[in-house]
């Protein structure tokens, strides 16, 4: 089947949770621009839809996802394509981190350059023990520059640096050591644990993780007296919004609240 005839990119939704599942198992869900095209539409759609509060992405097959699509690549050599290509991946980047909603990585087997950029562009990341993660495009003569900006704000410089010489692959303890992952389960326990995660996020108000999300990266690239100039804005608002005093009122008598979501 072509790719003009498949399903790209599998959205199913319930329950307040929206799981894009990368499709192109054949190819081991590498990110041509026509996957990166369906994915930042359907992201698109999500950012105006309050009623998903979790977002997670996933592969289809045996992969997570072994980053762009190398024989699309050489296939089409001319420069404007690959800025083209280039920019598109950026543009899903930044908008998992701007999307309101917290968005979780699922990751059941490789994520490999562009695949692990993708990871470490989620706020969150649940990976199975099999699992294996790297930015290998130096192995090809291609270094992971773009793949370098998520990694680089995820870990360390130096094992950033690390991943990006030398193309290696490291396990998903490693992942989780180095702190590109949250956690590490055994490949039959993770939907188990995913859910759990997803759980605790959903029954939160919806109007405090979207402001909390937005801060938590606008602040990141601040000097330290701006965001707390920042920081301190975003809670007086948020304390401000209804779903503050439904919660602490909540807590204070000791019942669950209901969150109004203003």
């Amino acid at each position: 089947m072509t790719d003009e005839a498949a399903v790209l990119l599998r959205d199913d939704r319930a329950d307040g949770v929206t799981v894009l599942t990368l499709n192109r198992p054949a190819q081991f869900n590498s990110l041509s621009l026509a996957l990166l095209g369906e994915l930042q539409l359907a992201l698109d759609t999500i950012a105006t839809t309050p009623a998903i509060r979790v977002v997670v992405i996933a592969g289809a097959g045996k992969a997570f996802c072994a980053g762009h699509d190398l024989r699309e690549m050489r296939g089409t050599p001319e420069k404007a394509f690959m800025q083209k290509l280039f920019k598109a991946m950026a543009r899903v980047c930044t908008t998992l981190q701007r999307l309101p909603q917290p968005v979780i990585a699922r990751i059941h087997g490789v994520a490999t350059a562009a695949g692990c950029q993708l990871v470490a562009a989620c706020d969150l990341a649940v990976a199975a023990d099999v699992a294996r993660f790297g930015t290998s495009g130096i192995n090809v003569g291609l270094f992971c520059t773009s793949p370098g900006v998520a990694l680089s704000r995820n870990i360390g410089r130096k094992m950033a640096m690390e991943m990006l010489l030398t193309g290696g692959l490291i396990d998903a303890q490693t992942a989780l050591a180095r702190g590109l992952i949250n956690r590490v389960v055994p490949a039959d326990k993770l939907d188990e644990e995913l859910a759990a995660l997803v759980a605790s996020i959903t029954n939160k108000s919806p109007l405090a993780v979207g402001m909390g999300k937005r801060a938590f990266y606008e602040q990141l690239e601040m000097g330290v007296d701006a965001a707390y100039q920042l920081a301190a804005e975003s809670m007086a608002c948020n304390m401000m919004a209804a779903d503050a005093a439904e919660g602490i009122d909540a807590f204070t008598e000791k019942r669950p609240p209901s969150w109004k979501g203003c």
